[in-house]
């Protein structure tokens, strides 16, 4: 249809819009697990699993944010969301709906796809490239 054929010339900026705000819900997870803000994530220090959770989440999260490095930060943390769902989600069930697993899942393949697709417009890796 050629209405929707128009669309494609903003394929660039829906691409930003997915980075920017998957990475400020990613980097909620990291600052709850390291500050405690918005609220706080388990009880008591950190197990070093968790605490190079917080450090991607938060510090990676960053970087796919600005945009900076995203190929290699979105695959890094595709792997740490595969890892999270296989340790933390599926042993309490097989299906992602009842073991509380639906955002890791989605989180990883969002990333997976960031590797594939690269960081788009408004990023520090295309910031002398036109959209």
């Amino acid at each position: 249809m050629p209405t929707f054929e128009r669309l494609s010339a903003y394929r660039p900026y829906g691409l930003a819009a997915l980075r920017i705000m998957t990475a400020l819900l990613f980097i909620e997870h990291g600052t709850m697990k390291l500050f405690g803000f918005p609220a706080a994530q388990g009880d008591g220090p950190l197990s070093t699993l968790f605490l190079i959770a917080a450090l991607l989440e938060t510090f990676g999260g960053i970087l796919i944010l600005i945009g900076f490095a995203t190929r290699p930060v979105a695959f890094l943390l595709a792997g740490e969301m595969a890892i999270a769902y296989f340790m933390a989600h599926m042993p309490h069930s097989f299906f992602p709906a009842l073991n509380q697993g639906d955002g890791a899942i989605l989180f990883c393949f969002i990333f997976l796809y960031l590797f594939f697709a690269g960081a788009g417009p408004l990023s520090v890796d295309n910031r002398n490239a036109t959209a």
